[in-house]
């Protein structure tokens, strides 16, 4: 019987089965944060529970921690509390944690993968939506709540029903500027922001084939914003060359050849059945933005905002209009950064773009890396100083305005690109109004000042898409 890639980790990680199909899965790697573990730690203590395998727990503090001054004290009370909490709990219970101002910190879907924490065939989780990143390795990863927080925590095992199956195809070349982000977002704004509830999504075709482990990572980030548990992709050559660069794996190298067996196994037998498929042609994608306050309300940014099956109150909060172009909106502020969008391929893309020119006088651009490691290398390669010839602000990592749980808030009433996952009312301040689109359009509409369309930039050749 032919099995999928998700049917080959998921039936290798049983336990046991229960009744009514609830399965009891055993979890490789649990990755943990300042935000959402506190309540587990107090659960563990409460019940005088120790922590099972803390050496398959990784922690960071990355969603409320500052992108400047990370030496000063913390100013939000809040956010100190957490964070310290974060460093006390690890210490007590002896977990691996990259705290702030660690050479290693930063957001946990960056560090994971850039550590080789994360590696192929893996079920890995976190309470954090955005775990589908590490799907990219061909890996089982989705995000999960406090109470299975602790649960994984006291036991390294889930208790879980066996989600549906869908396939996403995705063949030909994508357009020059067309970029993974631009691919997601297609994808949702077709399939709609429900569709993927109750299923587990493979991305497979010769487009997926063609990105680098920092484009998959991308699309596996946003699979939760179609409703999906989580996203991945069968690994290869390119996934292999990626885990093998990481320092970690360097210390594992003894088990390369059992290692390298195992992962070339994870591949969707041919003829298997996926209980949903849908194929897209990627020469169809052009660059695309967000119009809405879910991510599902996307076009191609050179197409106008649909005049039928609208959501009007998204619309009167973005204040925009049915029909509405929205070329030659003025934009304030440009964020580029977030787990979607913030690692080193991306900090390359932006500076080709804008080595030369300035931002708008009017326009604040903020640029915050993943990790710092990024950050290293983003130095080490003169980014850094392209940047800053350019006016953008190059921060040091964490969250930051993905969320705004930071200072690091967009003010109300205000437009900003962003290169994050999600468009909600007010998911980057109270009142903020976020487009979401990729790090390249982000970067050309920094220096424009206000949303142009991307495909006349390309043909008349004024920024380097090479």
């Amino acid at each position: 019987m032919s099995k999928s890639l998700f049917d080959k980790i998921w039936g290798g990680h049983i336990i046991k089965k229960l009744e009514n199909e609830i399965y009891v899965l055993y979890i490789d790697r649990h990755y943990i944060h300042e935000v959402t573990s506190p309540q587990a730690f107090i659960e563990l203590k409460k019940r005088n529970l120790p922590v099972f395998r803390p050496n398959q727990i990784i922690a960071t503090a990355d969603h409320n921690v500052p992108t400047i001054n990370q030496h000063l004290s913390i100013s939000d009370s809040l956010s100190r509390k957490q964070i310290n909490l974060l460093t006390d709990n690890c210490n007590k219970f002896g977990i691996t944690l990259y705290e702030l101002g660690n050479k290693n910190n930063g957001i946990v879907h960056v560090i994971g993968p850039e550590l080789g924490y994360t590696l192929p065939g893996m079920t890995i989780v976190c309470g954090d939506s955005h775990t589908s990143t590490h799907g990219a390795f061909g890996c089982i990863a989705f995000g999960i709540g406090t109470s299975q927080v602790t649960m994984v925590m006291a036991s390294q095992c889930l208790l879980l029903s066996k989600p549906k199956q869908m396939k996403i195809q995705l063949n030909g070349n994508l357009r020059k500027g067309v970029t993974p982000k631009d691919v997601i977002l297609y994808i949702i704004s077709k399939l709609g922001v429900d569709a993927g509830v109750g299923y587990f999504v493979e991305y497979m075709g010769s487009t997926i084939k063609k990105m680098s482990m920092e484009g998959r990572m991308t699309v596996c980030n946003m699979s939760i914003e179609m409703g999906a548990k989580g996203g991945l992709i069968a690994p290869d050559q390119i996934t292999f060359d990626y885990v093998k660069k990481c320092k970690r794996f360097q210390e594992l190298k003894r088990k390369e050849k059992e290692f390298m067996e195992y992962w070339k196994s994870l591949r969707s037998d041919d003829n298997t059945t996926f209980d949903k498929e849908y194929e897209f042609n990627a020469e169809y994608i052009e660059p695309m933005i967000t119009y809405g306050t879910n991510p599902g309300m996307a076009i191609k940014i050179s197409e106008k905002i649909p005049k039928l099956n609208i959501d009007h109150k998204s619309l009167k909060y973005m204040g925009f209009s049915p029909g509405e172009s929205l070329i030659g909106k003025i934009i304030n502020y440009i964020f580029i950064g977030s787990c979607t969008n913030s690692r080193i391929e991306d900090l390359r893309l932006v500076a080709t773009l804008i080595k030369g020119k300035k931002k708008a006088s009017h326009v604040h651009a903020m640029i915050v890396p993943g990790s710092n490691l990024v950050v290293k290398q983003a130095k080490k390669e003169g980014l850094d100083k392209i940047f800053k010839e350019s006016g953008f602000d190059f921060r040091q990592p964490g969250c930051s305005a993905c969320l705004g749980m930071n200072e690091d808030k967009i003010p109300s009433g205000e437009y900003c690109i962003s290169t994050s996952n999600r468009n909600f009312e007010g998911r980057q301040g109270p009142g903020s109004r976020t487009l979401l689109a990729s790090p390249l359009t982000a970067a050309i509409i920094a220096i424009e000042g206000k949303i142009v369309d991307i495909n006349k930039y390309i043909h008349e050749k004024i920024y380097d898409f090479n």
